[in-house]
């Protein structure tokens, strides 16, 4: 069922973020008069359609759409879409218009600043998309983190290889200081930086970062989890320790005669008791507190913990717009230094790129509108971002080469613009195979 919810939560994202993007190509097209021949959800590969407004039981009910300039339709191939614009050289490789004088309704025919303006609206939505997402979210539930200065870490088996220990607080990365806990593990990774400052026991003590290792930053989730104290916030009423004399404020030291400093430390402990009585003992004000206490089938107490210092900001309908933009071009930024890593092989973090798998895995096992709101908002900066890239096939890359028009005043021949198409889509595919590689890879590590 799990798999379900998240296909479904997939596909419905992709869904929305293809519309998006293909949409601010229509829009721009349709403004300056360009014919839009298609305009299609998914790819009709095959020529084989879903749904078609010219074929099918579609055209049929509504004869009138047959008549339509723009045939509009789903395609069976659930991995892009695309918006068919007469004169352009695009992902269909429809070379027939070649054949011909370019007519006015055509892309090819209209001046430069105009067609810069059709390839670049698909990104422009991306964008825009994203601002509209974060500021719903923003206006809705506000904005809360978890502030890293005064907290400290729990680290996994990298973290630790890298020289982080459990209850270190990191102050830097070179010169920059964090302020998301949260963040910590993509600041490392982003930063690139030679040497995370730490406090250790009252000390400041400096950590070497081993360049190589980042691609294994990107790679291994969790690498900072929060050393959060077992401090007693209360009992759970339906717990086997309910009428157990424990206080709000009680810190645990040890369990079943083992030291604890914090509460991942006695997980462990407490897994290896399940349905036993063990000693745990507190530290209340200055005195230490021993009592017996029951273990239930799960390996837990039935203690809610001391929860820490969230911070959030709530944003009026008209502050969240401004927000939305921060927010927006705050993720652009850092996605942006993730593409820097990846097209940097020494870090090897091209092993993080992933495929529709990967994709899935990111969203929850349940629906949850905030979660999938939050989703939708970074795919569409992601995608937006993707296009910018200078690949041939790109909309980048056809802005690339209409900004050479723009300053040159030599527009590059259709058989270059095919050409250049065909080695985009090449390359377009060969980043498909990488990153369906290493979901496949990871399945099975």
């Amino acid at each position: 069922m799990i798999v379900i919810i998240k296909t479904l939560q997939v596909i419905l994202a992709l869904a929305i973020l293809i519309l998006v993007h293909e949409f601010g190509h229509f829009i721009f097209a349709k403004a300056f008069g360009i014919r839009v021949d298609k305009f299609f959800l998914f790819f009709d590969a095959g020529n084989t359609k879903l749904l078609s407004t010219k074929t099918g039981w579609f055209a049929r009910l509504f004869p009138k759409a047959a008549g339509w300039e723009t045939e509009y339709g789903i395609g069976w191939l659930p991995l892009g879409g695309y918006c068919k614009i007469a004169g352009m050289i695009d992902e269909s490789m429809d070379t027939e218009h070649l054949k011909t004088e370019p007519q006015p309704w055509e892309y090819r025919a209209k001046p430069a600043w105009q067609r810069l303006f059709v390839i670049a609206g698909g990104v422009m939505f991306n964008f825009i998309f994203a601002i509209l997402m974060y500021s719903v979210i923003l206006d809705i539930w506000g904005e809360s983190y978890l502030p890293n200065k005064g907290n400290k870490i729990y680290v996994n088996e990298l973290a630790y290889e890298m020289g982080f220990r459990n209850g270190d607080e990191i102050l830097s990365f070179d010169d920059y200081i964090p302020e998301d806990f949260g963040m910590l593990q993509a600041d490392l990774a982003r930063q690139t930086a030679s040497k995370a400052k730490v406090l250790r026991d009252g000390d400041t003590v400096n950590i070497y970062i081993d360049y190589s290792m980042i691609g294994q930053v990107l790679n291994t989730p969790g690498m900072f989890d929060l050393a959060l104290p077992f401090k007693v916030q209360s009992v759970s009423e339906t717990s086997p320790n309910a009428g157990l004399d424990v206080r709000k404020g009680d810190m645990v030291i040890t369990v079943a005669g083992e030291e604890v400093n914090y509460v991942q430390e006695a997980w462990p402990i407490l897994e290896k008791h399940p349905g036993e009585e063990i000693a745990v003992a507190f530290l209340r004000d200055a005195d230490t507190v021993t009592l017996d206490m029951a273990v239930d089938t799960t390996g837990r107490l039935g203690v809610l913990l001391m929860q820490p210092d969230i911070r959030s900001r709530e944003y009026t309908f008209l502050s969240s717009i401004p927000a939305g933009f921060r927010k927006t071009f705050s993720t652009i930024g850092g996605y942006i230094q993730d593409l820097k890593l990846v097209a940097t092989p020494s870090t090897e973090a091209y092993k993080s790129v992933g495929s529709f798998i990967a994709i899935g895995q990111i969203f929850p096992a349940s629906w949850d509108w905030y979660s999938f709101l939050s989703i939708l908002a970074l795919l569409s900066i992601m995608l937006g971002v993707m296009n910018l890239l200078p690949i041939p096939a790109l909309d980048g890359g056809h802005i690339v080469f209409t900004i050479y028009e723009m300053i040159t005043g030599r527009k590059p021949s259709d058989n270059f613009l095919y050409a250049m198409q065909i080695i985009g889509m090449i390359l377009v595919f060969g980043l498909m195979i990488l990153a369906f590689g290493n979901d496949i890879a990871r399945l099975f590590r």
